[in-house]
């Protein structure tokens, strides 16, 4: 939602389509035409963005009959800012280029919910040339900041899955060592503002700090609620295990913190920010 208002904001004229009938009604409310399907949302149209969750959903958007590729009319940019493999992105690709069709995958970053009301992503684009690279960023610079052409179609997604595995275990090793120094008798505001200067700084000992109160701007000072959801982190380790089981790499330490989002989201917790780790060590830490 944050992404496609910023787009109006930026005078594009922006129609969407949702499963969910409040999402339509807020769209619409904010200068977005809401419609009936995928097909008509893609009619007569210079740009496309989707962004969902799952492959299934993923590849039934772009590729069914009344789907993206089916819909719009060739030289049409189309830009799929979800998360998934990069063998799955390269599928759609090699179908958009059959149609003459420009397919981008453009996954996004730079701090979640936060980053996109402020217009602040960070695009990692995988495009065939130059050309389409620029041709996207055209539409991307409506709801973001940094765009970088990462090669060809899939290496957006192979950046952006590389980058989820490094925060999903960035948060688990802050919420530990906020634990830790708070156990230890250090107050976890100052103990913060250290780390966030040190050589172990990364966001999750900033915008993303997982105890409640230390960042304001934090999910985890609004109760873990409207942040980056624990199930879609442990998807997204998924996800970089699969490639990494593809090509052959070790993954053992996101093997790991895949297994202890396991835990946090079987415990009941997979709806809330991936920070909810913090409540989950802290429950059980001694000392």
């Amino acid at each position: 939602m944050p992404m496609a208002i910023n787009l109006t904001k930026n005078n594009f004229k922006v129609s969407g389509v949702d499963l969910s009938a409040a999402n339509l009604e807020e769209a619409e409310a904010n200068g977005i035409t809401p419609v009936g399907s995928i097909k008509e949302a893609c009619s007569n149209v210079d740009f496309v963005v989707t962004c969902l969750t799952k492959k299934h959903d993923i590849l039934g958007a772009h590729l069914d009959a009344d789907g993206v590729l089916a819909s719009v009319q060739p030289n049409t940019v189309v830009m799929d800012a979800s998360t998934v493999t990069p063998m799955v992105v390269r599928e759609i690709g090699e179908h958009a280029e059959e149609k003459g069709i420009v397919f981008c995958d453009s996954p996004l970053g730079g701090g979640g919910v936060w980053a996109a009301k402020r217009g602040a992503l960070v695009f990692m684009v995988g495009a065939k040339n130059e050309e389409h690279f620029e041709k996207a960023k055209v539409c991307l610079a409506g709801m973001g900041n940094k765009f970088f052409h990462c090669g060809p179609v899939g290496n957006g997604q192979a950046v952006k899955i590389s980058h989820n595995l490094t925060l999903a275990i960035h948060m688990i090793a802050s919420a530990e060592g906020m634990v830790l120094g708070e156990k230890l008798g250090i107050d976890p505001l100052v103990l913060m503002q250290i780390l966030q200067v040190s050589t172990a700084a990364n966001p999750c000992n900033g915008i993303y700090n997982p105890r409640p109160g230390n960042y304001p701007d934090s999910a985890a000072s609004r109760n873990y609620e409207r942040g980056f959801k624990t199930d879609l982190m442990k998807k997204d380790l998924s996800l970089a295990i699969e490639a990494a089981e593809y090509i052959g790499a070790n993954v053992d330490i996101a093997k790991k913190a895949h297994d202890f989002y396991d835990q946090v989201s079987a415990a009941g917790y997979g709806d809330k920010d991936f920070g909810y780790v913090y409540q989950y060590i802290l429950k059980d830490f001694k000392i």
